[in-house]
């Protein structure tokens, strides 16, 4: 029985994205137990997976941030005795993670922070889809549609089947306003002007966030008198995909919801502002789609985002028109 490692100490949506390469992983190895060291946010995502043996949590910000927390974390994922290590995560400390758990066989990109601690380098494409470029990590062959494989996670549904069954509506539609960078984030107006085209059209709006948008998503919601609710923070990451899997469309921003709603598999509108689907980060679900206002020199304008438009115009925002939103709404709720 082999054990293998994987490493994804990344943010949500990567996580949740790293989960079709373990898919493949474990049918591959149906007797193998596949490990996955991540970061307490996203403990949920792995511990939920039907994949996934146990998600060991590397508190990076926290018990692990020091020096010493460290090398206490890589001492005991050695003493485990891995036989293979895959590290979809391309950081420093990933790279320092591998090193000391002298693990045989360890699987990295030729890109990753001191690459030279990996016994293998994989060629990193930076235009393919980031499902495929975990999927190259550990040599699955795939063709144009075969690496499209959605992402499975337990269903957690009694308190969401509750909530669900208090909507008095059977066309319900999502919105995620949210973003942890400003210029990801579409302008709230143009939100406000979809939303008004679904309550006009019969839909229940539901307003997504975490926590930590929970203000944006209330101030958004408040600006309606019926038909709509902001649930942020209401429910925890598998809850919400439960949640998503009773709703007709998501409309969000190229963020952690676009791969929530892949995984509940309904039809999402990504909306890119100052990022781009070229980064590998788009909804591959059959009915998705996603929209970009792309005539512009100065886009993308970086990797993530910025608090604010480094040249203070945020055209990549203000060019995509509620308008081409609700027309696509139009073409993919009347072809469900």
């Amino acid at each position: 029985m082999q054990k293998i490692l994987v490493i994804q100490t990344a943010f949500l949506g990567d996580a949740i994205l790293t989960l079709p390469m373990i898919q493949v992983l474990k049918q591959n190895n149906p007797e193998s137990k596949v490990d996955v060291i991540c970061i307490p946010g996203t403990k949920i995502i792995f511990e939920n997976s039907p994949y996934v043996n146990e998600a060991l949590v590397m508190d990076k910000r926290g018990l692990h941030k020091k020096f010493p927390g460290f090398i206490q974390f890589a001492r005991m994922i050695k003493k485990r005795n891995y036989n293979i290590v895959y590290a979809p995560h391309r950081s420093f400390r990933t790279s320092m993670l591998v090193y000391l758990s002298n693990i045989a066989e360890s699987y990295g990109f030729n890109i990753n922070s001191f690459k030279h601690f990996y016994k293998y380098l994989i060629d990193y494409n930076p235009t393919a889809h980031e499902v495929q470029r975990s999927l190259d990590l550990i040599g699955y062959k795939y063709d144009y549609e075969s690496w499209k494989i959605l992402p499975e996670l337990k269903s957690n549904s009694k308190d969401v089947d509750d909530f669900v069954s208090s909507i008095n509506s059977n066309k319900i539609a999502a919105v995620a306003p949210g973003s942890v960078w400003n210029t990801k984030k579409y302008p709230i107006e143009y939100y406000k002007e979809i939303i008004e085209y679904l309550i006009q059209n019969d839909f229940y709006v539901l307003v997504l966030g975490g926590k930590e948008d929970k203000a944006e998503c209330e101030a958004l919601a408040s600006n309606f008198e019926k038909n709509i609710l902001s649930i942020a923070g209401k429910f925890n990451i598998i809850e919400s995909i439960e949640l998503l899997k009773n709703c007709n469309i998501l409309i969000c921003n190229d963020s952690a919801p676009t791969h929530m709603g892949m995984c509940a598999n309904i039809p999402v509108i990504t909306l890119y502002c100052s990022t781009v689907a070229d980064f590998g980060f788009y909804p591959y679900n059959k009915r998705s789609v996603y929209l970009s206002f792309d005539d512009l020199k100065c886009k993308p304008c970086g990797i993530h985002g910025y608090d604010v438009c480094p040249i203070g115009t945020f055209e990549c925002g203000k060019g995509l028109l509620p308008n081409t939103v609700i027309n696509k709404i139009k073409e993919i709720i009347n072809n469900v």
